[in-house]
């Protein structure tokens, strides 16, 4: 068939959309210098972002070169090499090198640079089972029950070993946006929706269960969440729930609530912050948007966010390549849940996690790992071709 369109083109709108959110992010962690703890007196963060998002998008100009079909070919390696540092981490080996915060254990230090394995776990993941689906349904043409079941195996031992490291670290953030890519894949691999609903209905159970056993027996169920290293769940979900109760767990929420309250419609302006809240700069960075200008600011943010999400289903309903959709659709699972639970737990409408705000919280990691996967996206957008009888 003739093509109606075979130039390659690059999504100026998504490029532009990050380039905003660059911009946002610079001007927040400006914002909350002066603010930040004594601990960081002499840091220059804005400077620190600018250079990773320089860094950032010279990675996407280089994944721009290669095809992205391309990434089959070296799966296992960069999957390998995710599930080794994983492994480092967990072993605390080489010890000088491993860097531990607010009681996890999942930082790299290199060259007094902190290095966060995990984050760049989840585009080796996505990438993974992406091959694993696509592989799975070129030797299976035919679908049937018992093909399902081995693709949702397969899937799972890829995705095991990854989340229970990131587990045990402990990192419930990162656990939780692992098993957002993993379940927005399972969604769209073509697994039938009564094996969907049977496993569905077995998870259901299951947290039945443990709210019962929670329930008659406290304490012990207690001294299994902190055998097993969350502990902290527990003080964070009653921290959320009655955070005026739990004044420790809770400070946190209660101070990010008062500051986006008193942001009110068009804000203080300008580094104008009354009111504190530690690790302002991460986390907590929607907090301090919204203060300074107001609801109105907010919802920039917010449209911005909503802006990128649907660019990136657009050109994943556009991808005529099985695998290119598979990893648009692992990106969107990523995205979406960082950006839902980060503002959700800033307003109280989720738990509080340690998940950054894409693209706007400080973080080498986390902001290489987003700027990779934008670049892969573009990539898939570059060599998608438009035929005339599609």
């Amino acid at each position: 068939m003739s093509s109606k369109n075979t130039n390659p083109n690059i999504d100026y709108s998504l490029l532009f959309i990050v380039f905003l959110l660059a911009i946002v992010s610079c001007f927040s962690i400006y914002s909350v210098e002066p603010y930040l703890p004594s601990v960081y007196d002499g840091q220059n963060f804005v400077l620190k972002q600018s250079v990773w998002y320089i860094v950032g998008s010279m990675l996407i100009a280089i994944i721009m070169f290669i095809d992205y079909d391309r990434f089959r070919q070296v799966v296992w390696l960069l999957y390998g090499i995710g599930i080794i540092s994983l492994l480092m981490i967990y072993l605390n080996f080489p010890a000088p090198f491993i860097h531990e915060a607010n009681g996890a254990r999942s930082w790299f230090i290199i060259g007094g640079t902190t290095i966060q394995p995990a984050e760049f776990m989840k585009i080796f993941l996505i990438i993974a089972l992406s091959h694993i689906m696509v592989s799975h349904n070129e030797k299976f043409s035919n679908r049937t029950n018992k093909s399902d079941i081995w693709l949702l195996f397969k899937m799972a031992v890829i995705s095991l070993p990854p989340m229970g490291l990131i587990a045990v670290q402990p990192d419930l953030g990162g656990l939780l946006v692992l098993t957002a890519i993993v379940a927005c894949l399972i969604l769209i691999s073509g697994i039938r929706w009564r094996i969907l609903f049977s496993i569905t209905g077995i998870f259901g159970v299951v947290v039945g269960i443990f709210i019962v056993f929670y329930m008659a027996m406290p304490d012990a169920t207690r001294k299994l969440l902190y055998d097993f290293g969350f502990g902290h769940v527990e003080s964070r979900f009653y921290g959320w729930l009655y955070p005026e109760v739990y004044g420790d767990s809770g400070y946190q929420l209660i101070r990010a609530m008062l500051a986006i309250g008193s942001g009110q419609l068009s804000g203080k302006g300008l580094r104008d912050l009354e009111v504190y809240i530690p690790e302002r700069h991460t986390d907590m960075i929607f907090s301090a948007i919204a203060e300074q200008f107001g609801f109105i600011g907010a919802s920039f943010v917010v449209t911005l966010f909503f802006l990128l999400i649907y660019r990136l289903i657009h050109i994943g309903l556009q991808s005529n390549d099985q695998f290119g959709s598979f990893l648009v659709t692992g990106m969107i699972g990523m995205f979406t849940f960082q950006i839902f639970q980060n503002i959700g737990m800033s307003i109280q409408l989720l738990p509080i996690t340690g998940l950054p705000l894409p693209f706007i919280s400080y973080g080498g990691s986390s902001t290489l790992t987003y700027l990779i996967a934008i670049g892969i996206v573009l990539n898939i957008n570059y060599r998608t071709k438009e035929y005339m009888f599609d």
